[in-house]
């Protein structure tokens, strides 16, 4: 039997939030020294920050997932701050944090690396993006046999340098042996990576679609 328990939640990131899941870095265009330096330091700290990733833990690993709903939340917001940051700044990202799956990681990573390509290629990863913020977010609890999921609606301000843009993200997660994970990952923007190689409103429901090895095989072909 499937249950679906729905959760709006209206959220304003305070400041301490912020602090938690972003590092600021000031650019100054009249000291190009003072910029390659900042830019330095913030690479070096989110090294660091690599260095000892975050563990997402469900509270009980035998227990539905519905009671993880802010651990499931603090981690696709950090996922989102470290992927928009990877592929306008250049940053690394560590998506064994975040990712189980092998062909769910496979894509992720061709494609932060193909819009960080398009974004140097255009000259424009000198406009840094300092951090994120969440808006009005929504969070879906499903039952399954596989121990149910949660589906996670995050819309998110990408403030920068200069300027700011926003998108809105789902999410999949599931409680795998006690970890949180994300199962599936899309942003349906217009022109976006996702929008050009999976499609246009998708209806994000299947947490094992990237377990299915024809979908894949036919979406690999597709993006190749």
């Amino acid at each position: 039997m499937k249950y679906v328990y729905l959760l709006v939640v209206l959220f304003t990131l305070s400041s301490c939030v912020k602090d938690m899941t972003s590092i600021h870095t000031e650019v100054s265009g009249d000291n190009p020294t003072e910029s390659d330096t900042n830019t330095e330091i913030m690479h070096s700290m989110e090294r660091n920050v690599l260095q000892n990733p975050p563990k997402y833990v469900s509270k009980n690993k035998d227990e539905r997932s519905v009671i993880d709903f802010d651990t499931a939340y603090e981690m696709c917001m950090r996922a989102l701050t470290d992927y928009y940051k990877a592929i306008w700044n250049g940053s690394e990202i560590e998506l064994d944090t975040f990712i189980d799956n092998i062909n769910l990681k496979k894509y992720t990573q061709k494609k932060i690396q193909s819009q960080y390509e398009v974004h140097l290629k255009n000259n424009l990863t000198n406009n840094l993006v300092k951090d994120i913020d969440i808006g009005a977010w929504e969070m879906e609890y499903t039952d399954d046999l596989d121990g149910g999921f949660l589906y996670i609606k995050l819309p998110v301000q990408i403030n920068k340098t200069v300027g700011s843009y926003g998108e809105v993200t789902e999410f999949l997660v599931r409680n795998v042996n006690g970890k949180l994970v994300i199962v599936d990952w899309y942003t349906g923007t217009k022109d976006s990576y996702d929008f050009m190689e999976r499609g246009i409103n998708l209806t994000i429901d299947n947490p094992d679609i990237w377990n299915d090895r024809e979908w894949v095989r036919g979406l690999n072909s597709t993006a190749d």
